[in-house]
């Protein structure tokens, strides 16, 4: 478990999952330049709903990766996705987890001031504009953020300026419930055991919308990004079973 204090920190699924590669994923998408930023985009062309992806503070890694085509390979609903790189290419390094010398600390902390969520939220409305400019297709969108990236989703979703139409978050971080009052659009948040259940369950039942709660009590936090050890056997379990549980939401809920 880190030693940072805490403020850094179902029914039939819809879709087929692909086989889960433990290691040496090959991408089933391609890099685009959209607002500005690199990213990865991944789906059918005719799509005409899309997912923004917000990744966790260590960025491209291949497990979010192979989530984002998961996302993609929908039966029922054809969605085209997009994982856009705020970070610039400057990530956290997987390394600095678990921070528990002064140095890591200190390091995560600054790399936490330099990337707020609320920068990333009050960006995403443009985001959509420039995503829609480029993909005519797509009428509807939903956005899925994993830890610091579910705070992104919190935020985005209960403002007014929200352009999701659906929301997820997987393993989120910063759990605020007092957020989930104004969240008016279908969510969904899968939790891990290192996750505050009290604050998980609070905010549960602040949800007004559709919703599905849920605590993976097994799994830790980060269990469907990068922190995901598809090498276990129960883990791929549980990283497939999130895929489909959050797919299933979107399938039964997204309008």
């Amino acid at each position: 478990m880190s030693t940072m204090p805490a403020s850094h920190g179902h029914s039939e699924a819809c879709c087929n999952i692909p086989p889960i590669v433990s290691k040496g994923y090959n991408a089933k998408g391609s890099y685009e330049e959209i607002d500005g930023l690199k990213t990865y985009v991944t789906g059918p062309a005719d799509a005409t709903k899309g997912i923004v992806v917000i990744y966790d503070i260590f960025g491209y890694f291949e497990q979010t990766i192979q989530g984002a085509d998961i996302l993609a390979t929908s039966q029922h609903q054809k969605y085209k996705v997009f994982i856009p790189d705020w970070f610039k290419g400057e990530p956290a390094p997987i390394e600095w987890y678990p921070p528990n010398t002064p140095q890591k600390q200190k390091d995560l902390g600054a790399w936490f001031g330099k990337n707020p969520p609320a920068g990333v939220a009050g960006r995403l409305p443009d985001l959509v504009k420039a995503l829609e400019a480029k993909n005519p297709s797509i009428k509807s969108w939903g956005i899925l953020g994993f830890c610091w990236g579910g705070k992104v989703v919190s935020l985005v979703t209960s403002g007014s300026a929200n352009p999701f139409s659906i929301g997820a978050e997987c393993h989120p971080a910063m759990v605020e419930p007092k957020e989930a009052e104004s969240i008016k659009v279908p969510l969904i948040m899968l939790a891990s055991k290192e996750d505050p259940e009290d604050k998980v369950k609070e905010f549960e039942a602040n949800l007004k919308g559709v919703k599905h709660v849920e605590i993976f009590r097994d799994q830790i936090h980060g269990w469907m990004a990068a922190r995901a050890d598809l090498s276990d056997d129960r883990v791929k379990e549980e990283y497939t079973r999130g895929y489909k549980t959050v797919l299933d939401f979107f399938a039964k809920n997204w309008s």
